[in-house]
């Protein structure tokens, strides 16, 4: 059983930068696609970054240009790179393991989920 634990957030002021880890447990996870969603109170769980098993990263627009997506198969772990925060950014960011190699966009293509980490951008 595949364990996702996030690290990385916190309190950041508009314009900063955090770097969000995700350290996997369990099994190798190198051969699935990986890739974070983020939430806030009373809306759905939405996607920020992917990255496929080859390596290809897919984000969505209201952070392109801002995140980073990268990961580290050698120790199992999945990284997101924010910069210029806005507070619209703030949320609960949620790791996630696809059921596939490929396909990570809704919630439906996810395997597993982190416990989430709570990233929140003051003015």
């Amino acid at each position: 059983q595949v364990q996702l634990v996030e690290s990385g957030g916190g309190l950041v002021q508009a314009g900063g930068s955090l770097r969000l880890s995700c350290a996997a447990s369990g099994r190798t996870v190198s051969s699935y696609a990986m890739g974070w969603f983020r939430q806030v109170p009373g809306k759905e769980r939405d996607i920020v970054a992917t990255i496929k098993w080859s390596g290809t990263t897919v984000y969505a627009d209201s952070v392109k240009g801002r995140a980073t997506i990268s990961r580290d198969n050698a120790k199992n772990t999945v990284y997101l790179q924010m910069n210029s925060l806005a507070p619209e950014d703030t949320a609960v960011y949620y790791c996630a393991l696809a059921r596939g190699s490929s396909r990570l966009w809704e919630v439906d293509d996810v395997r597993v989920w982190g416990q989430g980490t709570q990233v929140t951008v003051s003015s």
